[in-house]
């Protein structure tokens, strides 16, 4: 594949930066939607979210992936389980940072990596070196040593984790682009949302209603801070390398965790400070091995095209 060239990777570079520091920073953005509770910031988010896509598509007229995607039932069907897991992952991480478990929804995205691989051997049976055996068994001892200090499994972090791996795997099925795959899922997310923001409306219960505007703006918004990252993200995958988003993923996770310990002064006993710096060891290990195998394909390349040109050509 060409490289591309420099302005481009520096393009792709500040919107990859760009996405996931948003996402990094998001713990800021949930509390300030108090007093609604969880569950109706989560659907707020399904219909604004679907609104924000529904005009980007428009003003680019993009719509031609959508009548492909209603003729092809399974591929629909397969974006209507995506949506029920990202339903999952975004109500969970909504209720985590607003009950102060910012820290333990941060280690969900560090502990990521690790589920998607025991996903890929479990799943779709595929094979590990050595490196990444010992950095899914590291990150199984993590997990032990913080369910010793929590007191019990860390059910957020884990439940972040596989959500969003299942959620990673049924796109990479779906094969959809980042709006056109969120304006698929939010379609389908958008009747049970609005109905249950109707009901809230029926018994009193709708702070969008009831706040004022500035608190309904911020509702609203939910839309663009879901779209907005995803749109950079877009924008960086055509122009830099997978292992450079590999390593920029990480932001995401490091400024969550920083601002539970720092802003949101979320404790962080010893025990808690061994498991996170276990997953750590883990994921520098899977880094490693990334990189290793990555150098290894490139000599490959290299080789067998220096094959290619050094042998005689016969002609016909």
């Amino acid at each position: 594949m060409a490289r591309k060239p420099r302005g481009e990777r520096h393009i792709g570079l500040v919107n990859g930066f760009a996405a996931y520091v948003m996402w990094g920073l998001v713990p800021l953005f949930w509390p300030l939607l108090k007093p609604a509770g969880a569950l109706e910031i989560l659907a707020h988010r399904m219909v604004w979210s679907l609104a924000f896509v529904a005009v980007a598509l428009l003003v680019v007229r993009r719509w031609a992936w959508a009548g492909e995607l209603l003729r092809r039932p399974r591929r629909l069907a397969l974006v209507a389980v995506g949506a029920a897991v990202i339903t999952v992952n975004w109500g969970v991480y909504i209720w985590s940072v607003n009950s102060g478990h910012v820290v333990e929804a941060s280690l969900g995205y560090f502990i990521n990596p690790l589920v998607t691989i025991a996903i890929g051997v479990l799943l779709l049976k595929e094979r590990l070196r050595a490196v990444q055996w010992t950095a899914v068994g590291i990150g199984l001892a993590a997990v032990v040593v913080l369910t010793v200090g929590y007191g019990h499994p860390p059910w957020i972090s884990l439940a972040l984790a596989f959500s969003f791996a299942l959620y990673g795997l049924v796109k990479k099925k779906v094969n959809l682009g980042g709006v056109e795959s969120l304006a698929a899922e939010t379609a389908i997310q958008f009747l049970p949302a609005l109905g249950y923001l109707l009901w809230l409306g029926g018994r009193d219960d709708l702070t969008f209603a009831s706040e004022g505007a500035g608190h309904a703006a911020l509702l609203a918004a939910t839309g663009v801070v879901t779209a907005l990252p995803l749109v950079c993200f877009g924008a960086a995958a055509i122009r830099v390398p997978l292992s450079t988003l590999g390593l920029l993923q990480y932001l995401a996770p490091v400024f969550q965790f920083a601002l539970g310990i720092v802003y949101f002064h979320e404790e962080m006993p010893a025990e808690r400070w061994a498991g996170f710096a276990l997953v750590w060891l883990a994921l520098c290990l899977l880094t490693y091995d990334a990189f290793r195998a990555a150098r290894g394909s490139g000599r490959r390349v290299i080789v067998a095209r220096s094959a290619t040109a050094s042998s005689p050509t016969v002609d016909a």
